[in-house]
């Protein structure tokens, strides 16, 4: 892991001016910390295991904050009886007017499908969740989950299908997040009082500790530091440097990513806060343009 520098730098290989993703994972302590909870921490070899008891929950953070690129990792859920708690994993940058790409795993009784909760927030604002199922069960085998972010749009994956895009409409008036850099987080914590069928559903603690598995950490993303001036030139393609999240196919998805989007929406989407008119009766000015 590269030490923090004097302006954003992406983590990747040059080769001549062509920028190269890694595309290799590196190991948990190369590019996170445990940010609290430090004894609800399982080590076994390259995999992490974050315990969530009746005593604590815990978390993790990185050690850099990015802006642009893609950050992924492999999470295996929590078996079983997981009604009650969370498994977040999301990015976010600081301050009250602060920009966050959120997915939240919630669990669900034995035998109930888990959903998986996306949000994002511009300038502090949130209020744009959607949910699903998937079409898999989250909690027998690891799972690549990616946030992919430029400044064309954020796009949520999994293993590498997407299931949610948001896209930049600046020109009709939507702000977009392009000019803070985030921290990469995940943690696993209690939230019994809305997470399962709106908090009606309490967490069973004899069924504790739960635990939430990780690895194949990768971060392909500009790094930069905490007090970074001009911090998104920064991370921008301009003459002869070029990254890759700024190339053409990066600013849209491609066809056949289109289609997944499409088949993910009609069979898995459950709710989407554009349709909830009796929470806001009022359409988000965004919900008339995105493609989300």
């Amino acid at each position: 892991m590269a030490v923090l520098l004097k302006m954003c730098v992406p983590i990747s290989f040059f080769v001549g001016l062509t920028l190269l993703g890694l595309g290799s994972s590196a190991k948990f302590d190369e590019l996170f910390q445990p940010a609290w909870a430090n004894d609800h921490f399982l080590y076994e070899g390259d995999l992490l295991k974050l315990k969530l008891d009746n005593y604590s929950g815990a978390g993790f953070s990185s050690k850099s904050k990015y802006l642009f690129g893609k950050v992924s990792m492999q999470i295996k859920l929590v078996e079983g009886d997981s009604a009650g708690t969370v498994t977040a994993y999301y990015m976010s940058s600081d301050g009250p007017y602060h920009n966050e790409f959120d997915f939240e795993f919630l669990g669900n009784t034995t035998g109930e499908p888990y959903l998986v909760q996306t949000n994002v927030y511009v300038n502090g604002v949130g209020n744009r969740e959607q949910r699903m199922n998937l079409w898999f069960d989250p909690t027998k085998d690891f799972h690549s989950y990616s946030i992919l972010w430029n400044q064309r749009q954020v796009v949520f994956l999994v293993d590498e299908t997407p299931i949610r895009v948001h896209t930049n409409m600046e020109h009709k008036g939507i702000p977009f997040p392009k000019d803070q850099a985030m921290d990469v987080h995940s943690s696993i914590w209690n939230a019994d009082d809305w997470a399962t069928r709106g908090g009606l559903v309490k967490t069973n603690w004899s069924h504790a500790p739960f635990i939430a598995s990780y690895k194949g950490f990768e971060i392909d993303a500009c790094e930069c530091p905490v007090s970074a001036n001009e911090t998104a030139n920064k991370c921008k393609s301009s003459g002869e440097k070029r990254f890759w999240w700024d190339e053409p196919t990066m600013s849209e998805l491609s066809l056949h990513q289109s289609h997944q989007l499409v088949w993910v929406r009609a069979n898995h989407l459950v709710y989407d806060y554009c349709t909830d008119t009796a929470r806001l009766p009022v359409m988000p000015v965004e919900c008339e343009h995105h493609r989300h």
